[in-house]
């Protein structure tokens, strides 16, 4: 029989390597069966779950989490399986590990619905949430990754060119090169990447890259190319978010993968923002902020999620 949920609160000598410095967060562990969360919380009021991508974790949101507790928000930022100071049991990763360890999370921490917002590979995570568990997720903002009832076009390939080399992950190969200017539009300095990157000490990092990309992310690809999704309804109410910067999703590719969206999904809508790639919370947070925002009150105008 598993063990029930729990969650505690460590010294903060106990994170190992330090947690980089972002003021008014509090950090706990969400033990659930097999895993070990850290979550960073903040504010009270209308839960949202914030999803961080790849290679980061928590602190991807500690310029915008503050915005939305400011407008009367809890944020909630776990540390997802293989990222950040979160441990588990199994270190494989499969399709849907990482959806099976929000939903034990959000039980855990007594939240039925939340406002999910995602980045990257978190955007995976909540397209799952949407798709298989649409209850929970009052609105959804998800950045720099198209919906899973896209259309592929070939134009988007340059953004998989990452794809292969970290299949072939080995121990002590840097990251830094993923905040690169092909992905960055505004420079990120040394201590914002060791901020990202110092969890690469922890022990295990390096396979859990590998295992990410070949027990997740491949197979997650495969359904969107194959048009898994285009069988199925999105029914939580849905905003994707591109920087203008970001070449593969340049504004003309993404709207016209995202085409006939009246047939997928039961409210959807796309926005762009200026000076911002596929890092769009580094290079402009306050502008993610007012989308969010926006969309909270917008998009779940007509939800019955959490009602």
């Amino acid at each position: 029989m598993d063990e029930p949920a729990s969650t505690k609160t460590p010294l903060e000598h106990d994170w190992s390597p330090p947690l980089p410095a972002a003021p008014g967060f509090e950090h706990i562990v969400v033990e659930t069966p097999g895993a070990r969360s850290h979550v960073a919380v903040m504010g009270a009021g209308e839960p949202v779950m914030m999803l961080h991508g790849f290679p980061q974790h928590w602190w991807e949101w500690r310029l915008v989490a503050p915005r939305l507790v400011a407008h009367g928000f809890r944020v909630i930022c776990p540390d997802l399986r293989g990222s950040g100071w979160t441990e588990v049991d199994d270190p494989e990763i499969r399709r849907t590990s990482m959806l099976a360890d929000l939903v034990a999370m959000m039980d855990a921490l007594g939240v039925d619905s939340a406002h999910i917002v995602s980045h990257d590979l978190g955007a995976v995570v909540a397209g799952q949430l949407a798709y298989e568990h649409p209850a929970r997720v009052r609105t959804a903002v998800q950045l720099a990754v198209p919906p899973g009832f896209m259309t592929f076009s070939p134009k988007l390939l340059p953004a998989f060119k990452h794809m292969p080399p970290l299949l072939r992950h080995r121990h002590g190969q840097p990251l830094a090169w993923l905040f690169g200017a092909d992905y960055a539009a505004q420079p990120m300095t040394h201590d914002i990447v060791d901020g990202y990157l110092r969890v690469q000490a922890r022990p295990g990092f390096d396979a859990a890259v590998r295992a990410l990309y070949r027990g997740m992310i491949i197979p997650e690809v495969i359904r969107l190319s194959t048009g898994h999704y285009k069988r199925r309804r999105l029914h939580p109410p849905t905003l994707a978010v591109f920087g203008r910067r970001d070449g593969p999703f340049a504004e003309r590719t993404v709207r016209r993968i995202c085409r006939g969206q009246d047939r997928y999904a039961d409210r959807f809508d796309l926005a762009f923002v200026d000076g911002a790639a596929h890092f769009v919370v580094d290079d402009a947070p306050e502008a993610v902020a007012d989308l969010c925002l926006d969309w909270f009150a917008r998009g779940g105008e007509d939800s019955g999620a959490g009602e």
